[in-house]
């Protein structure tokens, strides 16, 4: 028979949190969590809890926390204003397949939907939140916290991980009744996989000439067996945002996006596991003589937008598991494949550095100074956006980006998220001038928790990517994208942080090295001006050959870069 106790509903939920494991939330207080966070507070020696300078700050932190360990980050907010204003952090979350958990207030439950003007009331907040993320509840009683937590909790692990949501009235928080001792959320099993399909893909892929591997964050937790599956196929892997780090670039397996469109003309079969393969489908195309398997856990992926040749739901470390076991049967010897995949990264670099070198001489301070087992969150800014191709990853996880949302001005405070789940690591951040200032505001936290974050602050004076595409597209028509930036230095000083201004890749270099050093917030800025433009080299397409199959074909024009 399980145990019960008298407790608030506040208790009540802070009791299942533990019981699932949680021990950090961002979060802040106001009046309509105010019983939730009394009961924080007596928790303290078992939960840590962690505020922020703006409702952003801390669900930009929890999706740091959770996209770099890939366990559940946890914040909270009050509801109506606050919780809008992390709405963007949790659509950066559902974008990205990262399991974040929002425990938001509301008005007190009999005036729900009632509209008479409740501070912070909103007109269906649960609503909202319903279409912002996997699954929203309201904890309607202290008794229900835990079932109601736990369904979240399962939902969130279903198949594509996602954020969800809990909102409880501050009554129903305050109230007293008797619980259940909470135990831990069942956690979902992964589908079984077909075997007869996995025969049919190790077949093909043993027997291909040229195979190539897609990965994406589907595939963080198969890192060894995916590394394993290339290295027995001699075939190159590629991954954009998600998925970097999943074959260690030091292996020489891992191949970059322009190096991925040559290999991609000559492949006879592509693995794409764990990544929807859009980008590639579309914008590639695909040939008749080309086999694609698609293995992914969630079941419309597989038939989203097209039927591939096999497609198999199921776990991607349990399938490619399988696929080890069943292609050394079916492989064919690929003399010459290894050293062929290591000259196209060779030259591919070289390119890089011909038409994007002054990104790449950047990006390669960066590196080198960034021990090997630290973190570099990346934004949307020209060096942030050259990084997908131009450093190297070495780990799965160790670079954080917002995914296909794009979401400018997440990059400081989801930086410190990644460094409080890491609190001995060296975390950098990547930002431009125009994103740094959405929460900047934040260097005060990583001050008040002497969280040794460093930051990196490209600085034109100008949305240069928006201002370029003004210039270049649309008649010179600049407009709303110049701007007045303060002195970095002075500005990270002014929160007792360290600030610094590097003006050559040498300077910074030396600057990341004291800093890292150092174990301070630190913020470096770095005066530039106009960089080449990245995009015809990221959107570039390799010749089309003969008889593709029918696909739609909504991606960029770009010339062939390499010919």
């Amino acid at each position: 028979m399980t145990d019960t106790e008298t407790k608030t509903g506040g208790e009540a939920l802070v009791d299942a949190l533990l019981a699932n494991g949680i021990d950090t939330i961002f979060g802040l207080p106001g009046v309509q969590l105010d019983p939730f966070f009394a009961a924080l507070f007596d928790s303290q020696d078992r939960l840590h809890v962690i505020n922020a300078r703006h409702e952003q700050g801390v669900a930009y932190m929890a999706y740091g926390y959770a996209q770099s360990t890939g366990k559940t980050g946890v914040y909270s907010v009050v509801p109506g204003p606050g919780m809008l204003n992390t709405t963007a952090a949790l659509s950066t979350a559902y974008s990205c397949n990262t399991p974040v958990l929002l425990v938001t207030g509301q008005i007190p439950s009999a005036l729900i939907g009632a509209k008479r003007g409740q501070l912070h009331e909103l007109p269906d907040q649960l609503g909202i939140l319903e279409r912002l993320t996997k699954k929203a509840l309201r904890m309607r009683h202290p008794a229900e916290a835990g079932e109601t937590l736990n369904a979240l909790l399962y939902e969130m692990w279903s198949g594509r991980p996602g954020p969800v949501a809990i909102e409880a009235a501050p009554d129903i928080l305050a109230i007293t009744a008797p619980t259940r001792t909470t135990v831990a959320a069942e956690m979902p099993v992964a589908p079984p996989f077909d075997a007869d399909k996995v025969a049919q893909a190790a077949r093909i892929l043993g027997q291909a000439e040229r195979p190539m591997i897609l990965v994406g964050g589907g595939a963080f937790h198969a890192s060894e067996e995916i590394t394993a599956l290339a290295r027995m196929l001699s075939a190159p892997v590629q991954s954009w945002m998600l998925g970097r780090g999943v074959v260690d670039d030091r292996t020489g397996l891992s191949v970059n996006r322009p190096a991925a469109g040559q290999w991609w003309r000559e492949t006879d079969a592509v693995l794409c596991i764990g990544s929807r393969g859009e980008y590639e489908r579309a914008t590639w195309g695909l040939d008749r003589d080309m086999s694609f398997i698609h293995v992914d856990i969630d079941p419309e992926e597989l038939t989203r937008a097209w039927t591939p040749d096999i497609g198999i739901l199921g776990d991607a470390r349990d399938v490619a598991a399988a696929l080890l076991e069943a292609i050394p049967a079916e492989n064919r010897k690929r003399p010459g494949r290894i050293e062929e995949i290591a000259a196209l990264r060779d030259r591919t670099r070289a390119y890089l550095d011909e038409k994007l070198g002054p990104q790449m001489a950047w990006l390669d301070a960066m590196r080198r100074a960034l021990p090997e087992d630290g973190f570099f969150v990346e934004e949307f800014t020209q060096v942030g956006y050259v990084s997908r191709i131009g450093f190297p990853a070495y780990f799965p996880r160790s670079i954080v980006t917002p995914g296909y949302q794009g979401t400018l001005g997440y990059g400081y405070a989801t930086a410190l998220g990644v460094q409080v789940a890491h609190p001995d690591k060296c975390v950098l951040s990547v930002s431009g001038d125009g994103g740094f200032l959405f929460t900047a505001n934040e260097i005060a936290t990583a001050v008040h928790y002497n969280l040794p974050l460093v930051s990196v602050v490209f600085a034109d004076g100008a949305y240069g990517n928006v201002q370029r595409i003004q210039r270049d597209l649309y008649g010179n028509r600049i407009l709303a994208t110049n701007f007045t930036n303060p002195d970095f230095v002075k500005y990270a000083e002014s929160f007792g942080a360290d600030g610094r201004r590097a003006r050559t890749p040498e300077e910074l270099g030396v600057s990341l090295t004291e800093a890292f050093k150092a174990r301070r917030p630190t913020v470096i800025e770095v005066p530039v001006g106009q960089f080449p433009d990245p995009w015809p080299i990221f959107m570039a397409k390799p010749p089309k050959g003969q008889g593709r199959k029918a696909m739609p074909d909504y991606g960029a024009e770009a010339a062939n870069p390499f010919e």
